[in-house]
């Protein structure tokens, strides 16, 4: 019986992952000027890492008149060059220095605004289901209440040997 049961399971499963797949493939045909571009992940990359200092690539890839007379003064020697013309070779080959990567960002005031944000929309959904959702409190909350039922108890001599009256002096009218 269960062997039924998990083979028709089985069996629908498919079927639905069939339709799913046919179904996306004909609405991926019909998106055809849509296409996003695709990255090839096999060709080099450029990123700013501390831990790993010599990216795969150059972070410009297109170089300008003035950039590629540069790279020809680079290959003469460098204390021929100036400090701005050896800032701008650097800028060819990286986009961030070490000090401007271990800049502080300012990522945690997002992070802060969004946890206040999430605690101020749940102190308003607590106090909405206070308001309307939850009951009143029992009238037994009252300080009126439980001082009646305070005086019931000390009226009615409850558990005088060790309890609650044991502390009361009825005969001067006040606690022990």
């Amino acid at each position: 019986m269960l062997h039924l049961i998990a083979g028709r399971m089985g069996s629908l499963v498919a079927r639905r992952a069939t339709v799913a797949l046919t179904t996306s493939s004909a609405r991926m045909a019909s998106h055809g000027s849509e296409v996003s571009e695709t990255v090839d992940m096999s060709r080099p990359m450029y990123w700013d890492r501390l831990d790993t200092p010599l990216p795969d690539k150059a972070y410009k890839d297109e170089l300008t008149a003035a950039d590629k007379s540069l790279k020809q003064k680079e290959k003469g020697p460098w204390s021929q060059l100036t400090n701005e013309e050896k800032i701008a070779l650097y800028r060819l080959m990286f986009n961030q220095t070490y000090p401007e990567m271990k800049q502080p960002r300012s990522e945690w005031k997002t992070i802060v605004g969004g946890i206040f944000i999430f605690m101020g929309f749940t102190g308003l959904v607590v106090w909405w289901q206070r308001v309307y959702v939850y009951p009143p409190r029992p009238r037994t909350f009252d300080d009126e209440w439980q001082a009646k039922q305070l005086q019931r108890i000390l009226d009615m001599r409850m558990n005088p040997i060790e309890g609650f009256s044991s502390k009361w002096d009825y005969e001067k009218g006040q606690w022990k």
